[in-house]
């Protein structure tokens, strides 16, 4: 079992693409117009399309799973609250830090974040992970 101290953190950045919008509708079946019709999307308060906010969740996964705790980790729990849209095009940075650390059983607790380029905070939440 990996090291692990409060404080420790890991981030994963990328720039969110039309095909990473599509692809992602398409794998789980959110074919929310908001997300991939331009016309309608122009219409909401966005006024343009978004990504979808478990896209972003997604990324959180990917640090989680390959970072911080690791190969192996697995999700117990995850909240998620949705501040502000992801627009394509935008580039963000999922991480997560080490907020508790169980003594009796690989299980920790990390606070999770998705900030865009301008560092304006898109997604919040806490997750909770079994490290193997």
């Amino acid at each position: 079992m990996a090291q692990i101290e409060i404080g420790q953190r890991a981030s994963f950045r990328k720039t969110i693409t039309e095909a990473d919008v599509i692809l992602f509708a398409g794998v789980t079946g959110d074919l929310n117009p908001i997300h991939i019709d331009d016309a309608t999307a122009r219409e909401t308060r966005f006024g343009r399309r978004i990504a979808h906010g478990m896209l972003a969740a997604g990324m959180i996964s990917a640090v989680l799973g390959l970072q911080l705790p690791g190969p192996g980790s697995v999700y117990l729990s995850q909240s998620l609250a949705f501040k502000r849209p992801i627009f394509i095009g935008d580039t963000v940075t999922a991480t997560v830090e080490v907020t508790k650390a169980r003594e009796d059983k690989p299980i920790v607790t990390l606070r999770t974040t998705v900030v865009n380029e301008q560092d304006e905070l898109l997604v919040e939440g806490e997750a909770v992970v079994m490290m193997t």
